[in-house]
């Protein structure tokens, strides 16, 4: 019983500490870096979203695509400027709104091909994200 103890014990001590080093990277990331951690988060639960898919977990699936719906929609889409960012920002807050009618056909519809879909376009404008980040520090 005490093994079982010392095991929950260490599990959630590792959660903490991972939780502190998330919160510690994201506190002293720039803003370029908080937004491909926000693309890397949105991927990442598209693709849980899929595996649940895949294995018919429906709760564990409509949990993933929902904080990939939320990432998309108050991470990405409210960090745009539209003021300042002119056509560009609101060609992203285009795709950002497809994106998210992506997610919720997915999520209605059990439809992976729109999962695929939304992965696809999150990737294609994360890693002009990373090169812009990357040019931005000599890289």
């Amino acid at each position: 019983m005490s093994a079982m103890r010392g095991a929950a014990a260490y599990s959630r001590g590792a959660g903490a500490y991972a939780k502190v080093g998330v919160e510690s990277g994201v506190m002293s990331a720039s803003p370029h870096q908080l937004i491909v951690m926000l693309f890397d988060g949105a991927l990442s639960s598209i693709r849980a979203a899929k595996l649940h898919l895949n294995d018919g977990n429906v709760q564990a699936k409509g949990k993933a695509i929902s904080k990939a719906l939320d990432i998309v929609n108050n991470g990405l889409l409210a960090a745009l400027d539209a003021e300042r960012g002119g056509e560009v920002a609101e060609r992203l807050a285009s795709l950002y709104d497809y994106i998210a009618r992506l997610l919720l056909t997915a999520n209605l519809h059990n439809d992976e091909k729109s999962l695929d879909e939304a992965t696809r376009l999150l990737e294609d404008i994360g890693s002009a994200w990373r090169e812009i980040g990357s040019q931005a520090n000599g890289v």
